[in-house]
C-alpha cells in the first residue's frame, strides 16, 4: 500500500541531519539582511483574494441505509445501527462571482455506523461488533440567487470522493471492503444574512452510488454558521495602528514533544469534539519550525504560514519517524499588555509526509497525510522578540485514505526567536 512516488531516501536517518539544516538555511537565506523594522507585519487590510473568501460549519441528519448487502458473502448481520447526526464543513469556499462561488466540503457522521455479525463458518462462535467509518469529501460549484438584501437560494453540484473504511474480523478476514471512489453530488439550500459577514445556511445534499461498489447513496439536510471574510474597518486600522502594537512578521522556534505528563490534554478535546486522538502515539521527539505572518488584523485575527520538519520517537514498539509539515495558521490574538501578548491558534490540514504509514503496527493509510496543532503562546520581550507556546498535535489523512488511525503527539513546548 506504499506509495513509491516520494523517495525513501528522504526521510531516513542517514538524510535526517542534512535535511535539518536545508530547512534552517532556507529560514535564514529569508531573513537575512532584514532590519528589525522590516521584520514586523505591518497592520494592513485584509488581501484581496482573502476577501473573498468564507468557512462554514454546519451540522444535521445523514441518510446511509447501510445492510447486510455490504458484508461478504460467508457472513450473516445480526444487526446493524446506523446513527444520522452528522457534521458538513465547508473548508474552503470562495466567492467567484456574487452569482457564483466555489467550495471545498467534508461531511462526515458523528458516530460510525455499527455491525453485528456472524461467521457462518463457525456457526458457534459469537457474534462480533465492528463498526464501519465513512466519509464524502467534495468540489463544488454553486451558483447563488437573491431574493432579497438577507435571503439567498443556491443550487450546489460537482465531484463528491466517498472514503470508507469497511471491517475485519478477528481473524483479519474481510467482512466489508475497504473503498474510496468519485462519484456525483448535487444539493440546494437558503441562507439568511445577518450582514456581510454572519449568515445562517440550509443545506441539503445527495451524493450518489457508483456502480460496481456496494456502498449506498448518503443524503444529507442540515443547518448552519457561515463566515464570510470582509475588508476591514479602515478607522479600526489606523487606530490600532496609533496604538503602535508590535506583531512579528516570521520566526523559527523549536519544540520538545514528551508523554511524561500522559495524553489527558489530547483525549480531552478529543472528548469535546475540538480535536483528534490517535491509535499510533508519540513518546518524545523534537521540532524545528518557522513559521510567517501575511497578515494581521486591527486587534484579533492573523494569518500564517509555517513549515517544520519532526523526528518522534513512538511510545509502543520505540520506532523512530520523521515527518514535514506545511501548514496554514489561524492565530487569534485575545490579549495585549506592556508585558505580553498572548494568543490562540489552530492548524488545520497541513500536508505532511511521513517516514513510514506502519507505525506501532497500526496502518495509518499513506505517508501522505495531514498535520493538525490546536495551542496557547505568546510573544513577550520589549520588541515582542521572543516567542513560546504550548500545543498539542495529530496526523491524519482525514480519511480520504480507508485506512486512518491516526497519530497522537502530546504535550510539545516550543520557544521561538522572531526576526
Amino acid at each position: 500500500m506504499e506509495s513509491n512516488t516520494i523517495s525513501w531516501m528522504f526521510f531516513t536517518r542517514a538524510y535526517s541531519v542534512r535535511y535539518l539544516c536545508l530547512f534552517f538555511i532556507f529560514s535564514s537565506s529569508v531573513i537575512t539582511g532584514q532590519t528589525t523594522k522590516d521584520s514586523l507585519s505591518s497592520i494592513s487590510q485584509m488581501p484581496a483574494a482573502m476577501q473573498k473568501s468564507f468557512f462554514e460549519i454546519g451540522v444535521g441528519y445523514v441518510g446511509y441505509p447501510f445492510s447486510e448487502k455490504q458484508l461478504q458473502p460467508g457472513y450473516t448481520m445480526e444487526s446493524v445501527l446506523v446513527r444520522h447526526p452528522a457534521v458538513r464543513l465547508v473548508l474552503l469556499g470562495y466567492e467567484i462571482t456574487p452569482y457564483l462561488h466555489a467550495q471545498v466540503t467534508y461531511m462526515r457522521p458523528i458516530w460510525w455506523v455499527k455491525y453485528s455479525f456472524r461467521n457462518n463458518s463457525t456457526p458457534n462462535d459469537g457474534a462480533e461488533t465492528r463498526t464501519v467509518w465513512m466519509n464524502v469529501a467534495s468540489a463544488t460549484l454553486k451558483p447563488v440567487v437573491s431574493l432579497s438584501d438577507r435571503i439567498s437560494l443556491n443550487a450546489e453540484g460537482g465531484l463528491g470522493v466517498v472514503t470508507r473504511h469497511g471491517i475485519r474480523d478477528k481473524n483479519n478476514n474481510i467482512v466489508v471492503k475497504d473503498l474510496s471512489f468519485a462519484t456525483i453530488t448535487a444539493g440546494a439550500g437558503i441562507a439568511y444574512s445577518f450582514d456581510e459577514k454572519c449568515a445562517v445556511t440550509m443545506q441539503v445534499g445527495h451524493t450518489f452510488p457508483a456502480k460496481g461498489y456496494d456502498q449506498p447513496p448518503v443524503t444529507y439536510a442540515g443547518a448552519g454558521f457561515r463566515y464570510s471574510f470582509a475588508p476591514f474597518d479602515e478607522d479600526k486600522l489606523q487606530k490600532t495602528r496609533k496604538e503602535g502594537r508590535i506583531f512579528p512578521k516570521q520566526w523559527i522556534s523549536l519544540s520538545y514533544s514528551t508523554n511524561s505528563f500522559g495524553y489527558g490534554v489530547n483525549e480531552f478535546f478529543k472528548s469535546i469534539y475540538l480535536f483528534w486522538g490517535g491509535a499510533a502515539q508519540v513518546d518524545y521527539g523534537f521540532m524545528a519550525s518557522y513559521q510567517r505572518n501575511l497578515f494581521n488584523g486591527p486587534k484579533i485575527f492573523s494569518f500564517d504560514v509555517g513549515s517544520n520538519v519532526a523526528y518522534w520517537k513512538t511510545n509502543a514498539m520505540k520506532e523512530d519517524l520523521f515527518a514535514f509539515s506545511l501548514y496554514p495558521v489561524f492565530r487569534f490574538n485575545f490579549l495585549h499588555n506592556k508585558l505580553f501578548d498572548p494568543y490562540f491558534f489552530y492548524i488545520l490540514g497541513g500536508p505532511t509526509y511521513l517516514s513510514q504509514s506502519y507505525i506501532d503496527g497500526n496502518d495509518t493509510g499513506k505517508r501522505f497525510t495531514f498535520y493538525d496543532a490546536l495551542g496557547i503562546g505568546a510573544f513577550f520581550g520589549k520588541e515582542r522578540v521572543l516567542n513560546a507556546e504550548l500545543r498539542i498535535a495529530h496526523y491524519s489523512n482525514g480519511n480520504i485514505f480507508p485506512m486512518n488511525c491516526g497519530v497522537k503527539i502530546p504535550l510539545t513546548f516550543s520557544f521561538g526567536y522572531s526576526f
